[in-house]
């Protein structure tokens, strides 16, 4: 037992200083899970994330948060839904980010709190990292065969960023769940 809490104890300490109340983070978690795992392997096999993901994503935070937080932060919170979508469609115009990466931003920025953004900036970055070079190196590997298919293995130098969003939202919350 000293082992398991000695393995959660970091994780703790991080979920210790972020801003979303654990109560939030509990209520979106069984929805939100599910909705970036679907963006994650929809990401992988066809590298495009569904316009119903990222709609019931948003519609989630929308009916779900009415009830979570005070009428003036919910508002906030919407409007980072607003601005996100409005600076995804810029990068999507300049061909900086792909349509479905764009809509998934907007759909999950409702769920930081504007005192959280920097961590999970941190956060999307090691996500990145790591997603970057497993993904890359497991193309090359036997395990490529469990999914043969998958689109994302043959985009050269195209990354499946659904991928990178929906583990750093879930984990996001499950660490503010904690």
């Amino acid at each position: 037992m000293d082992f398991l809490t000695d393995l959660v104890a970091p994780f703790v300490r991080i979920a210790g200083v972020l801003s979303i109340p654990d109560m939030q983070a509990r209520w979106f978690l069984p929805f939100v899970l599910p909705l970036c795992a679907v963006a994650i392997l929809t990401d992988l096999r066809w590298m495009k994330i569904t316009n119903r993901t990222t709609d019931i994503l948003g519609l989630v935070f929308l009916v779900v948060g009415l009830f979570l937080m005070p009428l003036p932060e919910y508002g906030w919170r919407v409007a980072h839904l607003v601005i996100v979508l409005l600076i995804g469609f810029v990068a999507n115009a300049g061909g900086l980010m792909g349509a479905g990466d764009a809509k998934f931003l907007a759909a999950a920025a409702p769920y930081v709190p504007l005192a959280d953004v920097k961590f999970v900036g941190f956060l999307f970055c090691g996500m990145l990292l790591g997603a970057v070079i497993t993904q890359r190196l497991l193309k090359f590997t036997p395990l490529r065969r469990l999914a043969p298919e998958w689109e994302s293995w043959t985009r050269g130098l195209d990354f499946p960023m659904g991928l990178v969003l929906g583990t750093t939202l879930g984990l996001y919350l499950i660490l503010g769940a904690l």
